[in-house]
C-alpha cells in the first residue's frame, strides 16, 4: 500500500503543481490529502472531460497538472484528450482508478474495467499500472513522456494501492 501523503509529496518534488479531478473512493486518500493542504491547488470537477479542460488551461498557464479520475470517466474524457491534449501536445499526469479490473467490482464497473487498457491503446495514450514495487520506474517513464514529448501519461491504480480516507 502506498501512503497518499508521501506520493503527493513525491509528485510535488517532481514539479507537479496543479491538481484537478472527479471523486473516486479508490483515490479518496489522495483527494483528502490534496483538499486538506492549503498550499496545493486542487480543483474538483463535475465530469472528467471538464477536469481535462482545467488541466489543459493550467498547463497553458505555466503549471504542470495532475488529473485524478475513475476509469468509468474515460469515455467522457476521450474526446477532450484526443482533440486537445494529443493534438496540441498538452501533457497531464492522469491517476486513474481501475474499477472493475479482473472482473471484481460492482456490475457497473466490469465492462469498463475490462476495456480500459484497450481504450487507452486505441487512443494512443501511454499508460502503466502503478504498483508499490514499480513506482520509481513508472514515474520516470511518465515524466519522460510528459517533459520530452509533452503528452499525457496515465497511471492505472487498482483497489487497495493507496490508503483510503476514513
Amino acid at each position: 500500500m502506498l501512503d497518499s501523503k508521501s506520493f503527493i509529496d513525491r509528485l510535488r518534488a517532481a514539479g507537479f503543481d496543479f491538481y484537478a479531478g472527479v471523486p473516486c473512493s479508490l483515490l479518496s486518500g489522495l483527494i483528502a490529502r490534496l483538499e486538506s493542504d492549503p498550499d496545493i491547488p486542487y480543483y474538483p470537477a463535475v465530469r472528467e472531460d471538464a477536469a481535462v479542460g482545467l488541466c489543459a488551461g493550467a498547463y497553458m498557464g505555466g503549471k504542470l497538472p495532475v488529473l485524478l479520475m475513475q476509469n468509468s470517466g474515460l469515455g467522457y474524457s476521450l474526446n477532450a484528450f484526443t482533440s486537445l491534449n494529443l493534438i496540441y501536445k498538452i501533457p497531464v499526469l492522469v491517476i486513474m482508478s481501475w474499477r472493475g479490473c479482473g472482473g471484481k467490482d460492482a456490475p457497473e464497473h466490469i465492462i469498463m474495467g475490462r476495456i480500459s487498457e484497450q481504450l487507452l491503446e486505441t487512443s494512443e495514450m501511454d499508460f502503466a499500472e502503478l504498483t508499490d514495487e514499480n513506482q520509481d520506474a513508472v514515474l520516470e517513464k511518465a515524466m519522460k513522456k510528459i517533459k520530452e514529448e509533452r503528452l499525457p501519461f496515465t497511471l492505472l491504480v487498482k483497489k487497495g494501492l493507496f490508503d483510503e480516507r476514513h
